[in-house]
């Protein structure tokens, strides 16, 4: 099924093509798209109404996230992520445990590049938001994780911080594979508390970016 423009340009901010700040003009987007220009102008007015977008005058940038919208949303992402764990320790099926294990290892070859390194902590994430097997959560985590795009950088950049994200990886599927939803419940809330904590220490300043 061919995609539409809105998300089109929804997927171009999520892999970074368009960051918080850049400005989105309708006939570059149409051109790009290889639409028309009243599908991308629809298109724009609804990332608009879903906040994805803001007003900068007559234009429209993707938008960015302040101190208080950044706190809000990670303590919506830890509640929903938290309880994604906690259901996928209960029904995730074994093939799905066996890919997450996967994933781990496989995400360590990414050590070295932040960027990839975020685009797999995503499949990641979605993959445990799969394996809770409930359709709500999953809708409402795609919400969170969309707004997580507007995001200028990753936290994922910070020296050193992929080594431990791994190592949290490592502990939610073991606590996911050994069936205990307390335990995958907690090493989640641990993981995105880390995450946090790094990105509230890299938009304060108070930390180097990693230069590999």
């Amino acid at each position: 099924m061919q995609k539409d423009a809105y998300m089109l340009i929804l997927e171009a901010i999520d892999n970074g093509i368009y960051r918080p700040g850049d400005r989105l003009v309708e006939s570059e987007l149409a051109e790009r798209l290889g639409v028309s220009r009243t599908p991308v102008r629809e298109a724009l007015q609804r990332l608009e109404t879903q906040s994805m977008l803001a007003r900068d005058g007559r234009s429209l940038i993707v938008a960015s996230l302040d101190h208080n919208q950044l706190a809000e949303l990670y303590v919506v992402r830890a509640e929903l992520e938290a309880l994604a764990a906690r259901l996928a320790a209960k029904h995730a099926a074994p093939e799905e445990i066996r890919v997450l294990r996967d994933m781990v290892a496989e995400d360590r070859t990414h050590i070295s590049d932040p960027e990839a390194l975020s685009r797999a902590n995503r499949r990641f994430h979605k993959q445990i938001h799969l394996a809770s097997h409930n359709r709500y959560l999953v809708q409402q985590l795609e919400l969170v994780h969309r707004s997580m795009a507007l995001l200028a950088t990753t936290s994922l950049a910070v020296d050193g911080r992929g080594e431990t994200a791994l190592a949290e990886h490592q502990a939610i599927v073991d606590a996911i594979s050994a069936g205990d939803a307390d335990a995958a419940q907690a090493a989640l809330r641990v993981h995105i508390s880390k995450a946090f904590e790094t990105r509230l220490k890299l938009d304060a300043g108070g930390i180097d970016k990693s230069k590999g």
